[in-house]
């Protein structure tokens, strides 16, 4: 382990037991008692809750069937907080308490009574607190529910239960503001201020509170979300995260008849483009950085408040990924360093690799994150290899924290190591957009770089690329280590089969589109691969893979081109033409 591989594991120790030493001294229900927000006799306002309802999940909470995170959970008459948890996935979506929402949808007298029982069973039984119950996101998620689903549960309450249950809400509150002291950085830490700047809002008695909480938000904000909109962790999926509990909160403001602050309005106005510049043709984001399946009905909620409905910009140098727009065919690229240690604990070994759509059809992915039990698969799909990118001696580009020791005390494997200095120059040329990528990955390890070079044709039908590893300035190749592979994972959709000369492979996409890769210099094969982030866990796939070793064969140059007789081209001629289109 190199000098600062310990510097940044060091320091990330550090501070998580400084964080865990301030949580102990600041115990005890003395000085929970004395936290904010103090007293509270009112609800004045119920946010709006973005995320999408299903009414018929009301009847099966009814029933005493609790499906979350791919688990069923039946109740048999018993307490549901009361039964052993069979994931942390179904215990998170649990007291998450967003499950509140399915019975608002629903909005009959036995689904308020229903909600109000669980509510109540909940507040009203202490022993029912589990570790994950305090666990600072989930207790963020629970008051978020517990105030934007008030409506439902005290819409026909007596008064007894409303002081109860504000009672028991103000409780949330304080162990909230307890729990962040000792919470992770990036999306959780944001979560518990949003949480507590909507408690400050629709709380009575809290006005002095709201500025406050205000400003400590308009701090994280500026910090974590950077001048081109992306999250600090690299990580798209946290845009959709973030901005589902963003939205409703500048509309708090607003129905309070408070200005929003400028730090909130200025981050919600670069985040919105970033929806746009990760979505491929169909819809779905790309896979980069833990990013798992698109949720559609909630990236289509969002997107109906993007007022721009503009073209997605081509380059985000901050966040560090790379678009190329050319016909219907889209590339999107990770042309980024590896995120700060302290919110890489879901960033993955996928520098320089990309992700090709034409149209509504996905071709080359990265294997993704999948929604739940992620443990299961976790250490595969962050490495190199899970990628569409060259992978230097099986090895990835990052290296993370590998000691189960320190991963419990950290919670997770951030990255010690990875590229630090990654260099991307896009320009117009004759026949398309010219990408001219590299990365430093590897010098440290085995003194080599990888440099990756793309080019779009303008109609879209054609995409050139270049993988060349080369000998790092003022080092040499460290060791024997000289073979690596380079790896294009297809979409399940896509039906592959390798040419004849072993040097193609010709796919056919589900619009019957054909598309054919070749790297005529080298042998192709078609191997196993699995797609992660699929809506219905993870599915098997291929991946198109060529291996080499760098002293005989440092370059591989290839193509991915659509067939001139593929429907898509037909149709594209004829109306070049003018001419009316053929019955398929």
């Amino acid at each position: 382990m190199s000098i600062a591989q310990r510097r940044r594991i060091s320091t990330l120790i550090l501070d998580r037991v400084a964080r865990n030493l301030m949580a102990r001294a600041s115990g005890g229900s003395v000085a929970l008692s004395s936290l904010w927000p103090g007293r509270t006799d009112r609800l004045i306002i119920a946010p709006h809750d973005l995320r999408t309802a299903d009414a018929t999940r009301a009847a099966e909470i009814y029933a005493g069937r609790f499906v979350f995170a791919g688990k069923i959970v039946t109740c048999h008459g018993r307490s549901i907080f009361e039964l052993e948890p069979p994931s942390d996935d179904w215990e998170v979506a649990l007291l998450g308490f967003g499950w509140l929402r399915h019975l608002r949808a629903a909005d009959t007298a036995i689904t308020r009574a229903n909600a109000r029982a669980l509510v109540d069973d909940w507040l009203s039984n202490p022993n029912y607190k589990r570790p994950i119950a305090r666990r600072a996101d989930v207790l963020a998620r629970r008051v978020i529910s517990m105030l934007s689903q008030a409506p439902l549960v005290l819409g026909d309450t007596d008064g007894k239960f409303y002081r109860r249950y504000l009672r028991g809400l103000a409780r949330e509150i304080r162990y909230l503001r307890y729990a962040m002291i000792d919470i992770a950085d990036g999306v959780p830490r944001l979560q518990v201020l949003i949480a507590l700047c909507y408690a400050s809002l629709c709380l009575a008695n809290q006005a002095s509170h709201i500025r406050a909480a205000a400003r400590r938000l308009s701090e994280e904000l500026q910090r974590q979300i950077l001048p081109d909109g992306g999250h600090i962790s690299r990580n798209p999926g946290a845009l959709i995260e973030l901005l589902t509990d963003l939205l409703p909160l500048r509309q708090t403001f607003a129905a309070r008849n408070i200005a929003p602050p400028p730090a909130l309005l200025n981050a919600i106005d670069r985040m919105m483009p970033m929806l746009r510049f990760f979505r491929h043709g169909d819809g779905s984001f790309a896979l980069f950085n833990g990013m798992s399946g698109t949720p559609s009905d909630v990236l289509a909620t969002l997107l109906a408040y993007d007022d721009t409905h503009g073209t997605p910009m081509a380059n985000m140098p901050h966040t560090g990924f790379q678009r190329l727009d050319a016909g219907n065919t889209v590339v999107i690229m990770d042309a980024g360093p590896s995120p700060p240690p302290a919110v890489s604990q879901d960033a993955h070994a996928g520098c320089l690799s990309f992700e090709l759509s034409a149209g509504t059809s996905r071709i080359v992915i990265n294997c993704g994150m999948p929604s739940t039990g992620r443990d299961n698969w976790r250490s595969f799909a962050r490495g190199t290899s899970a990628h569409s990118t060259l992978t230097y001696h099986d090895t990835s580009s990052c290296q993370f924290v590998e000691f189960s020791a320190m991963k419990r005390l950290l919670h997770g494997a951030p990255i010690v190591r990875g590229p630090t200095e990654v260099e991307s120059y896009r320009e117009a040329v004759a026949n398309g957009v010219l990408l001219t990528t590299s990365h430093d990955g590897y010098v440290n390890r085995f003194g080599v770089i990888h440099r990756r070079v793309l080019m779009l044709a303008p109609d879209g039908t054609r995409l050139d690329g270049e993988d060349t590893i080369a000998v790092a300035p003022d080092t040499r190749n460290k060791g024997n280590e000289i073979d690596y592979a380079l790896r294009f994972h297809l979409h399940p959709a896509v039906k592959a089969s390798r040419l004849s000369d072993a040097r193609g492979v010709m796919l056919v996409l589900p619009n019957r589109d054909v598309w054919t890769f070749e790297a005529l210099d080298d042998k192709v094969e078609l191997e196993d691969s699995v797609f992660l982030a699929g809506n219905d866990g993870p599915r098997r796939t291929s991946q198109i893979v060529i291996r080499q070793d760098s002293h005989h064969a440092p370059s591989i140059r290839w193509s991915f081109a659509r067939s001139t007789s593929s429907p898509s081209a037909t149709a594209a001629r004829r109306s070049a033409r003018h001419e009316p289109e053929l019955p398929l």
